[in-house]
């Protein structure tokens, strides 16, 4: 199921104004969840098939389907239709996607070596070794005996992505079988659906994604929360029908000006509407605490035009019609996002004060940014499948070199899962190279994405020139520069705060591989070196604490605990802090809490139900391996948590003087006209040098404003200043939100 963007107009160089007429109901979802679409049949594949496929290769799909149909004779699905249906409609996924005659065949025969007693060597003797490696590629491991059963689909997914990092078709063929699995889910009983849409939400839509496959991934991320929360789904569905009834004036508006003022600058394109998915909705929703109304303001559309250069002559052509939104400008074509995606994107304020995005491509930019790495396959002659195609190779040897560095499968999918996540950011060598990493990276990060030998003997780091510890969180366009000394090697410490799977996959590896006596030195004098400023001593620590301690953490004795804390695998302050809750079991107020900046990256989550901030009141959950999360101590979910697992909970206090980031914060703001009041709004905030990095437009002139500032005494002061402006009612900060 997906959101289809609608074309306002037709695939001309031109805009007709006739279009319009088309707008209102095109861009509304095209089927409804849950409901089993039509059956496929081997006639609707040779179909598709014969659009693309020699005579030659038709005949060979005809073989396979013959071999899969006598494979699958007497099966049946859940739903009491024949198996050979599922292997059929995910060929034909595979088809109209123009893939290859061997990908359509594996399709077809993709559960034949797992549900039937075919082999793979007999497969391979009848459609040869490059078909049966596919096959092979896609299929669980059901043979095997594991201790649980997440230790079974982590052995899976990882022998999945080694075969993809062989041959990419594998994922491809894994990804049309998941998408069938999805659309005709509903026979199934409510929790597997569930647990089925989780995973696909976890794996599966970030891989369509960093495949660039768009229409897939929209599709899985509908389909997925659609089986997870049907009764959400519904709600939010009915209400976008209602909404986008409602603007249809001010759309028609929009796309009217934007029509009439690029030709008369020289520029001609198309305009494509582009709208939010159901799911989109829904984590907008979530992660900005807003109203289901809230969450529909803004208005995008995608202009397509002939070269580079106009993408550039557009954007001022736009900045001309509407007033721009300072700070929301992204240039992809300079730097192109990870799996491709070129564009250019800004925020204006249009009509009514209506905040409108605007992505501006070229055609072939679009077609990629559409269809990702099949473009290989669907537009052969284009010079910009042959970059996808370097790209996904660069991706697929980056997965091989994390295999080899993971300790087991478990571990492997984990570092995966870090890396698959599409918030990335763009920082650069002082060569001038880009290097592509997930959000909250730091220099150890960049060192190791540069090289494993870099990372391995960092020392110190410069960003923009400046020397700056390796915890330090790298912004955009940052210039980063890596100090390496031969003496220097990775510390269980880096573990807490790196972002991406690479660097985390090395680390764990060095730490292994080094000599335990090491890792238990380094752990030891990490956590002896906490004690010390904390003023007290472990060896007055009672035997039988450790032994509460040793259980909690299920580790033998003391020296497994100091190697654990050596080999990264668990957090030194966290496993500092519960032992003086055990020796010192006293109210939590006056407890020796956990010291941090709050940007110390992956060691530390400032969670989005509460947005803490230096000066908060604080408290945090430890999670083993993987830091802390800090809420404010009002928080409702931090509430809730205490009650539930009280010793996994510490309190948090901040070292402010040396916290120097930037921290958003939602600020909700009563006006007498919403659209009116921005520019006074952007005003007031800017001269206490604090920045506005999002504004939401809610109901009865209310707008939420997200901002940027140091600490609670610099969000205080900008609170004050907006509070003296006349057309502003209240000024408040939002609190804890039910998600």
């Amino acid at each position: 199921m997906s959101l289809s963007d609608t074309d306002f107009d037709a695939p001309t160089a031109t805009c007709s104004s006739d279009d319009v007429c088309r707008m209102p109901d095109a861009d509304l979802p095209m089927f409804t969840p849950l409901v089993q679409p039509k059956l496929k049949s081997i006639e609707d594949l040779m179909a598709i098939c014969r659009t693309y496929m020699k005579d030659a290769d038709l005949a060979r799909v005809e073989h396979a389907y013959d071999v899969a149909f006598r494979a699958h004779d007497g099966q049946t699905r859940k739903s009491g239709e024949p198996y050979i249906t599922h292997p059929i409609a995910v060929a034909c996924v595979l088809a109209e996607w123009h893939l290859d005659v061997e990908t359509v065949q594996a399709g077809l025969m993709h559960d034949v070596l797992e549900d039937t007693g075919v082999t793979k060597a007999e497969m391979a003797e009848d459609f040869g070794i490059e078909v049966a490696n596919l096959v092979d590629g896609v299929s669980k491991l059901d043979k095997l005996s594991f201790s649980s059963a997440q230790a079974a689909q982590a052995e899976s997914f990882q022998k999945m992505f080694i075969a993809m990092a062989r041959d990419v078709r594998v994922i491809l063929i894994k990804l049309a079988d998941r998408l069938h699995n999805l659309r005709t889910l509903g026979i199934m009983r409510a929790e597997k659906r569930a647990r089925i849409a989780k995973e696909t939400l976890d794996i599966f839509v970030p891989l369509a994604h960093r495949l660039g496959i768009n229409g897939l991934f929209r599709e899985l991320q509908e389909l997925s929360f659609a089986n997870r929360h049907p009764l959400r789904y519904e709600v939010i569905y009915e209400h976008v029908l209602q909404e986008r009834h409602r603007r249809r004036a001010l759309l028609e508006k929009i796309l009217h000006e934007t029509k009439q003022f690029l030709p008369k600058h020289g520029i001609k394109a198309r305009i494509i509407g582009r709208d939010k998915t159901i799911y989109g909705i829904y984590n907008k929703m979530r992660q900005n605490h807003q109203s289901l109304s809230d969450a529909l303001d803004i208005y995008g559309f995608r202009i397509v035009v002939g070269t580079r250069e106009e993408c550039y002559q557009t954007l001022g052509v736009l900045h001309r019609l509407y007033k721009p939104v300072h700070r929301r400008f992204k240039d992809f074509i300079a730097i192109p996002k990870s799996n491709g995606y070129q564009g250019i994107h800004t925020t204006v304020i249009g009509p009514k004060g209506t905040p409108v995005e605007y992505q501006i491509r070229t055609e072939s930019m679009h077609r990629v940014a559409e269809y990702g790495i099949l473009s290989q396959w669907l537009f052969t002659k284009e010079e910009d499948s042959t970059d996808m195609r370097d790209r996904i190779a660069t991706w697929l040897q980056q997965l091989m070199d994390i295999q080899k560095t993971s300790a087991d499968s478990t571990e492997f999918l984990e570092n995966i899962k870090i890396d698959l996540f599409p918030n990335r950011l763009y920082a650069f060598t002082p060569g001038g190279r880009i290097i592509s990493l997930p959000k909250g990276s730091t220099p150890i990060d960049f060192a190791y994405q540069v090289h494993s030998h870099i990372g391995d003997h960092a020392y110190g780091s410069k960003i923009n020139g400046e020397i700056v510890p390796l915890s330090t969180t790298i912004k955009n366009g940052d210039m980063v520069e890596i100090l390496v000394s031969d003496d220097a090697h990775p510390h269980p410490e880096w573990l807490e705060f790196v972002h991406s799977g690479r660097a985390r996959a090395e680390i764990r590896q060095y730490l292994r591989n080094s000599k335990f006596d090491d890792a238990l030195k380094a752990g030891h004098d990490a956590l002896y070196s906490l004690a010390e400023k904390r003023g007290v001593k472990l060896e007055d620590i009672p035997d039988e604490d450790w032994a509460v301690l040793l259980k909690e953490f299920e580790l033998a004795d003391r020296h497994a605990l100091y190697a654990a804390i050596g080999l990264g695998k668990d957090l030194p302050a966290a496993v500092f802090a519960r032992l003086l809750k055990i020796y010192q079991p006293v109210p939590d107020e006056t407890l020796p809490g956990i010291l941090i900046r709050g940007d110390e990256g992956v060691a530390v989550n400032l969670c989005h139900c509460c947005h803490p901030i230096p000066g908060d009141r604080a408290v945090g959950f430890s999670r083993k391996g993987h830091g802390l999360d800090v809420h404010r101590s009002e928080c409702m979910h931090a509430k809730r948590g205490i009650q539930r697992e009280p010793a996994r909970w510490l309190r948090v206090d901040w070292n402010e003087k040396e916290a120097s980031g930037q921290y958003a914060v939602p600020i909700a703001i009563k006006t007498t006209d919403a659209a009116a009041s921005v520019g006074i709004i952007t005003t007031t905030v800017a001269t206490l040098h604090s920045n506005i990095v999002g504004f939401d437009f809610g109901n009865n002139n209310e707008v939420v404003v997200l901002v940027q500032v140091h600490n609670n005494q610099h969000l205080i002061q900008v609170m004050h200043a907006l509070e003296k402006v006349p057309s502003l009612s209240y000024v408040k900060r939002l609190m804890d939100c039910p998600v």
